[in-house]
């Protein structure tokens, strides 16, 4: 079998602090840019990497998702805990400067964990969790 990863999805509640973020912060090209009935979906991607994508959507766009469900996910969202995404670098110290520097908010310094891993984690406009980690 040969199954790679092509799209992702990550809510966004701000569509042009999302492009911001994804395209100025983490340096990802947009791919498309898609808006509908006042919502936008937004597909940017690493440079280099065409067939691999994030599409940064509205929150409970789904029709089938109920006014109580969207509620619950706008909550998750502002306290962080209903989406995420991990990326790599081979240099976590300076991703997490530029990174820093440009004001992303800050969860997790760079670390080196027990089981193998050294990573670092911040939050994009929207409340997702990205963690980096550095390649080996």
């Amino acid at each position: 079998m040969d199954i790679s990863i092509h799209q992702t999805f990550l809510p966004q509640d701000d569509p042009d602090a999302a492009l911001t973020f994804y395209r100025d912060t983490l340096g990802f090209e947009v791919r498309n840019d898609v808006g509908y009935e006042g919502m936008r979906w937004i597909t940017v991607g690493p440079v280099g990497q065409p067939d691999t994508s994030i599409v940064l959507h509205p929150p409970a766009a789904d029709p089938g998702v109920t006014d109580e469900e969207r509620r619950t996910i706008v909550e998750m969202m502002a306290k962080g805990t209903y989406a995420g995404i991990n990326l790599a670098t081979k240099d976590l110290d300076g991703t997490f400067d530029k990174l820093q520097a440009d004001g992303a908010e800050v969860v997790q310094e760079p670390t080196e964990h027990p089981y193998g891993v050294r990573d670092c984690a911040f939050r994009d406009p929207a409340g997702n969790l990205i963690r980096i980690q550095q390649l080996r």
